[in-house]
């Protein structure tokens, strides 16, 4: 195939100001370097960055910006010096286009954590001072150690969540062993995120229980999803009910929430692991100290434990809970999350919408 040129327009959807209305946009994309891989965009998962970055929620939005970064695709081009993948491959690209390649962590294939400059694939500065560009557009060129093989019979658009959700509570599971069947798992908050951690769960054989504030998950996440409890968090009883119960948590409600509760069910040696961005994290220190438990943060994961991921899911046949809408739906989309009205990912049909 001829070589992209530089000019080529890319046709995206953008925001253009706080007010985060997106648009359709023209732009260009850089010309395939030796160990870059250009990528037709099938579909992109709509993640809640996409509405904070679009609203410019931290104060650091780089306008016009293409949301977007649970990309997957078609292989279009590669680079003279790439290997790993070939024209008509199926790949993904997640969270991060680039990082310094030399730190401890990229050594060790944890990109993710770069002391140095971890890249955006959304509204970052690349190494060539260009503005990142994302997933709601119609191809992107990246190198290629970020990007991700898709299997050829993993639906592509169940894969785009993957990218970012999936890694995002796989990744501190198998960090902090919660692979050891017959545990026991609690999952707050059953939404995008949530319910990747539940269905990680059952592949890993955990005992997993629900823990939301919405009595009306309950059917979903034990007949849908395959939990083994529900419980209200709000109810007391049913709270004091589980108390040392757990040896797993992982917490990915995104609102501001009481932690001494939670911090309640777990079993001696317990861990709580947090993957959400509450405005503050508060418990008591005894909530911690007795009963030796930990708390931890946690982001998406490295190009090695991201492919291992996305290859455990396609062999335990592993796929997240998705609605395919079109780009045009897009500004929809985006408000229905900020009311978590959606079961439980959207994904944007770039392909066929995106004309």
């Amino acid at each position: 195939m001829s070589s992209l040129s530089a000019n080529e327009d890319c046709l995206g959807w953008a925001a253009r100001d706080a007010s985060g209305v997106l648009s359709p946009y023209s732009f260009n994309r850089r010309a395939v370097r030796s160990d870059d891989v250009s990528i037709k965009i099938t579909h992109c998962g709509v993640c809640y960055a996409d509405v904070i970055w679009t609203k410019n929620g931290f104060g650091d939005s780089k306008y016009p910006l293409v949301p977007g970064h649970e990309i997957v695709g078609i292989v279009q081009e590669v680079g003279s010096n790439v290997n790993r993948f070939k024209v008509g491959d199926h790949v993904g690209v997640g969270t991060y286009v680039n990082s310094c390649r030399d730190c401890e962590y990229c050594n060790d294939e944890e990109e993710v954590n770069c002391t140095k400059r971890r890249v955006s694939t959304f509204n970052g500065v690349d190494d060539d001072g260009t503005i990142t560009k994302g997933g709601y557009s119609s191809y992107i060129v990246v190198h290629d150690r970020y990007c991700f093989r898709i299997p050829d019979d993993y639906p592509l658009a169940s894969a785009a969540p993957l990218l970012c959700a999936g890694i995002t509570v796989y990744s501190p599971m198998i960090r902090h062993k919660m692979n050891q069947s017959g545990k026991s798992l609690g999952v707050i908050g059953l939404g995008g995120l949530g319910h990747m951690a539940v269905k990680f769960g059952k592949a890993f054989g955990l005992n997993v229980t629900v823990l939301s504030t919405s009595i009306s998950k309950k059917e979903e996440a034990l007949t849908l999803l395959g939990a083994d409890k529900f419980v209200v968090s709000s109810d007391q009883q049913q709270m004091k009910a589980e108390a040392k119960s757990l040896d797993f948590i992982i917490d990915t409600a995104a609102g501001d929430h009481p932690f001494d509760p939670y911090m309640s069910l777990l079993k001696t040696g317990g861990v709580l692991v947090l993957v959400a961005f509450p405005s503050e994290v508060k418990f008591h220190p005894a909530s911690l100290n007795i009963g030796m438990k930990t708390v931890s943060g946690s982001v998406t994961g490295g190009t090695k434990s991201t492919q291992e991921m996305i290859d455990f899911c396609s062999a335990h046949k592993i796929y997240p809970n998705i609605e395919v809408i079109p780009i045009h739906y897009a500004n929809e989309a985006l408000e229905r999350l900020i009311k978590r009205d959606v079961r439980y990912r959207f994904v944007i049909d770039i392909e066929n919408s995106l004309k």
